[in-house]
């Protein structure tokens, strides 16, 4: 179906068919606009309207307030490109064929959204963090950072193939961009939709110049699971991204400790990083962060003293990466106002994962445990539904609601499920009791074992493979913190023979071949 058999009526954008070859019908509204923000490593601990004893997120906020929340928002793989991948496509990591950061490529030659809203008369953008080795394809303008970008300076790769450093902090650097297509490039006779993928709140969390002081009198308790014992939970204990560790957390890289003759393991990594600043910028940083450094080894702390002034200067600092990204989406919010296109504009806000903020000691995500596989998600579809959406939803589910949305075909070897009846304030009777999750990427980087798992609204079944044969059950409303493994309680065998009987049922409606087999004689045990 061409894009000029299409046509829509109703709040909300809603797609209808026109009659085949009646030309002098026209359409009653312009098709819905869609402005997709997404930051990296957001936790929803982190956001507000989600959790308010960290963060104060106005702006992302104000989304929340005029659309909806989903309280049960999650991801397929709990990593930065895979993740990207799983929403660009709408498919599991092993049918898109991105499973880690480490081994994998992204086939840019197959079906993503971005391409089907091309073919539906959309122009479309992305901006900002790309992360897929490849170029972007099914986009009419990109341009995308290197790798995980830099904070300072950072080059931006262009269609051209060339990469020019640009000056100046990124994040306002991406929303710069961004605003600049919308307002001079774009064809304002199509439908746009726009990626703005922002670097932060990425590791290692360097702050704007203006906001370096920001927080300084704030201290934080610490996570209840804070000094976590891992017991019975060996894949837990065996990762290497503890706050407490300083190989896993670089007091240098990560916290900015940096002085001449101290060791770091990331050392030189940081000092390219502060190298890319210019002259002006490496002043204000040093004049905030010399009297840190001196103080900081001149009293040397030690123990949990050491962990707990490690934890509080990371939390401090990712806020302040968080303050930049909150004041830039108020720029994009308050343009798409200012200019009309806010009446006709899905926007969405989300994060590719969840993030530990302390949670079992530890930073960073990988893990099917709720603080990373949960991922905030908010959107405001005008005249549609307001408050909170409990439904489960998955990244997979964003490619097929931007494309009904759009009266775009949904392929039917699409995975995810649209979201735009749950945006149109419906309770469909069929709505999915579970998801489905799959982690590849070791042995690497914080060394968290393979792993894949279900989860329901109570219970979670995880299986740790590869070099580990290791299974884990939790009862989420008993155990929200996740730190009794109920797998070997015969109390449980019931609720574990039922979630056995879902993952399986999972994966193969999935088709997850791998992971069936490395079920073993798992129903042997049941």
């Amino acid at each position: 179906m061409k894009t000029t058999d299409l046509y829509l009526l109703g709040v909300g954008g809603l797609a209808t068919l026109s009659l085949v070859g009646c030309t002098d019908r026209k359409p009653t509204a312009r098709p819905m606009n869609i402005l997709y923000i997404m930051t990296d490593d957001h936790t929803a601990q982190m956001m507000s309207c989600y959790d308010r004893r960290y963060a104060s997120t106005p702006n992302l906020d104000r989304i929340a307030a005029e659309g909806v929340r989903f309280t049960n928002s999650f991801v397929a793989n709990s990593l930065s490109g895979p993740s990207r991948a799983c929403m660009l496509t709408g498919k599991h990591s092993h049918k898109n064929g991105f499973y880690d950061n480490t081994t994998c490529v992204f086939d840019g030659s197959q079906q993503t959204f971005p391409k089907l809203l091309r073919e539906a008369g959309y122009e479309t953008a992305i901006v900002g963090k790309w992360h897929l080795e490849s170029l972007p394809t099914g986009f009419d303008h990109w341009e995308i950072v290197p790798g995980q970008g830099d904070y300072y300076n950072p080059d931006f790769i262009v269609q051209t193939g060339d990469t020019v450093r640009n000056e100046g902090y990124i994040t306002n650097l991406i929303t710069d961009k961004s605003l600049h297509w919308l307002q001079e490039e774009r064809d304002p006779e199509k439908p746009f939709c726009l990626l703005v993928h922002h670097k932060a709140q990425h590791r290692n969390w360097m702050a704007d110049t203006c906001n370096l002081a920001l927080y300084e009198d704030r201290t934080f308790p610490v996570p209840e699971t804070f000094y976590d014992d891992y017991a019975g939970r060996p894949a837990a204990a065996g990762q290497e991204m503890s706050i407490a560790s300083d190989h896993d957390m670089d007091p240098v890289y990560d916290l900015k400790m940096y002085r001449e003759g101290k060791p770091g393991r990331l050392k030189e990594l940081f000092e390219g990083m502060v190298g890319r600043m210019n002259p002006e910028q490496r002043a204000a940083w040093d004049r905030f962060y010399d009297p840190i450094i001196e103080e900081f080894y001149a009293r040397n702390p030690q123990g949990r003293e050491r962990a707990e002034w490690k934890f509080t200067r990371y939390v401090r600092d990712y806020l302040k990466t968080l303050k930049s990204l909150d004041d830039n989406v108020g720029r994009l919010l308050d343009y798409l106002d200012e200019s009309g296109l806010a009446e006709n504009t899905l926007v969405v806000y989300t994060s590719d994962q969840g993030f530990y903020i302390g949670e079992h000691g530890w930073f960073d995500k990988r893990f099917m445990y709720e603080e990373s596989f949960h991922t905030p998600l908010v959107m405001r579809l005008p005249g549609g539904a307001h408050g909170d959406i409990d439904q489960m939803v998955q990244n997979i589910d964003y490619a097929p609601t931007f494309l009904e949305l759009a009266g775009a075909e949904i392929p039917a070897d699409i995975q995810g499920r649209s979201l735009l009846p749950l945006l149109r304030g419906e309770q469909p009777a069929d709505w999915r009791r579970s998801l489905y999750y799959h982690y590849y990427e070791y042995p690497a980087e914080h060394m968290v074992k393979r792993h894949y798992g279900v989860r329901d609204d109570r219970w979670k079944l995880i299986h740790f493979y590869n070099d580990i044969d290791h299974w884990e059950l939790y009862d989420l409303e008993n155990d929200p913190r996740e730190l009794h493994n109920r797998y070997d309680d015969p109390s449980c065998a019931e609720e574990r023979a039922r979630m056995t009987e879902e993952l399986i049922r999972l994966q193969k409606q999935y088709d997850d071949t791998l992971a069936l087999r490395m079920n073993g004689n798992l129903e042997l045990k049941n």
